[in-house]
């Protein structure tokens, strides 16, 4: 009762998937992914042992089609799974169990892999591959595209609960701590693919660089950013505007877009804005 693409972006060095489900959580349980290693999503009565033994068999050397060969193998109830994968060089396989409700398949193409059980029909699979192929943007905006198309084209022939997106690259999470870029998680919801797409949004907002085109001197506007930061209780006599932003972007979570001295994000001011307007 699942659909789910697996990508690779060869520019940017990222692995993800994307995933929907007439299931609980579905985030917990489908994606699995190491930078510089390679992704994978388990589904249909899903063999969460799949994903460490894929980036272990990646690890020595093994391909995308080598790797779901011999999971596959190994496993005695192989007819109830399906899997897709994308190895460290972004060659993608999936496979589809002959005992998998219908409708079941998947579908490769050019850095993924997409595959469904339960659907309504192929056209969710034909419809994430296609999207995918044609849309342009990063890897988490290609996979959660598709993963809309697929929706639309059909989807789970069960109804909509969860969805979830997970996309790694060396050094890419919080504070370049980790590999977890993006991380993302809908459990349960009447339209969990938009709330993904919600959620993903405030991600980008809150964790994504600063475009150079989009950072400005508030010297410019101080008179308005004075006001904004006063509705919103950063700003009294007792601070310049300088500190009353600099608590604005730690309080709010914004440290990652805060700017040089005299220099403020645009993305960051317009989302000012909109809380000041909730506020009144």
């Amino acid at each position: 009762m699942t659909f789910s693409i697996v990508g690779y972006d060869p520019k940017e060095k990222e692995w993800g998937i994307a995933v929907q489900s007439k299931f609980l959580g579905v985030g917990s349980v489908v994606p699995f992914a190491i930078a510089g290693v390679g992704a994978v999503a388990t589904q249909s009565y899903a063999n969460t042992t799949y994903g460490p033994k894929a980036m272990e068999l990646f690890g020595q050397g093994l391909s995308a089609e080598d790797v779901i060969e011999k999971l596959t193998a190994e496993d005695p109830d192989r007819a109830l799974r399906q899997v897709g994968v994308i190895d460290a060089s972004g060659r993608p396989a999936s496979f589809t169990g002959e005992g998998c409700y219908d409708w079941a398949g998947g579908k490769t193409g050019e850095h993924y892999a997409a595959q469904g059980n339960i659907l309504v029909d192929e056209n969710t699979v034909e419809a994430m591959a296609t999207t995918f192929e044609k849309t342009e943007g990063t890897l988490a905006n290609r996979l959660l595209q598709a993963l809309l198309a697929g929706q639309h084209a059909g989807g789970d022939s069960r109804g909509q609960q969860s969805a979830a997106i997970l996309v790694v690259k060396e050094k890419g999470g919080y504070g370049g701590f980790n590999d977890r870029y993006i991380d993302l998680r809908v459990d349960d919801h009447p339209t969990p693919i938009e709330e993904l797409i919600r959620i993903y949004d405030l991600q980008q907002l809150y964790f994504a660089p600063s475009s150079p085109d989009r950072v400005e001197a508030w010297t410019d506007f101080r008179e308005e950013l004075n006001k904004h930061l006063e509705v919103l209780g950063y700003l009294d006599h007792t601070k310049t505007t300088e500190q009353a932003l600099r608590d604005y972007h730690h309080t709010e979570n914004f440290e990652m877009r805060e700017q040089k001295p005299g220099f403020v994000d645009l993305d960051v001011y317009e989302y000012m804005k909109t809380q000041v307007t909730r506020a009144k």
